[in-house]
């Protein structure tokens, strides 16, 4: 089952590889153009450098994927960076760059555009929306475990709205 990384317990993380991965994208040297891949490594390497999610530097990931966003055209990325964005300004910033993101009909059909809207959304406090997304996105992905998750959490999230 996908566990989010904010509900991760990063003490299960294997610190060895953890440590290692973070030394070798530090001690790269900036020889050359930055490319898409040693970005997506910076990212990774800050989110693994923090020892608790609430500990992430998400002012400097949303800088990485603005720079990702500029090097690669991907809607992906642009999902990404919202949803980075609404960790640093407020879930509205993410909301209004997802509308964007729909409108240009780049994620049509892609839960993981319905799982950020529907995270965003219920950080907002919009449950009843939430659930609709994280319920949507269910039913387009092909993953079971993944669908079972989102299922599960759309069902809890209705429970609390009660």
């Amino acid at each position: 089952m996908p566990i989010p990384l904010a509900e991760q317990d990063r003490s299960l993380w294997d610190a060895g590889a953890v440590a290692e991965g973070v030394a070798l994208i530090s001690g790269t040297p900036a020889r050359g153009a930055v490319g898409p891949y040693r970005l997506q490594a910076a990212i990774a390497a800050v989110h693994d450098e923090a020892a608790t999610a609430e500990e992430t530097d998400w002012p400097q990931i949303l800088a990485l994927y603005g720079l990702l966003e500029r090097l690669s055209d991907n809607s992906v990325v642009s999902l990404n960076r919202a949803v980075a964005a609404a960790m640093v300004h407020g879930p509205a910033t993410g909301l209004e760059m997802l509308k964007a993101l729909d409108a240009a009909g780049s994620l049509t059909g892609n839960h993981r555009f319905h799982v950020a809207r529907a995270h965003l959304l219920e950080m907002a406090g919009d449950r009843r929306a939430a659930v609709d997304d994280y319920r949507v996105a269910a039913g387009r992905t092909t993953s079971i475990p993944e669908r079972d998750y989102l299922t599960t959490r759309a069902a809890r999230l209705a429970e609390r709205q009660g």
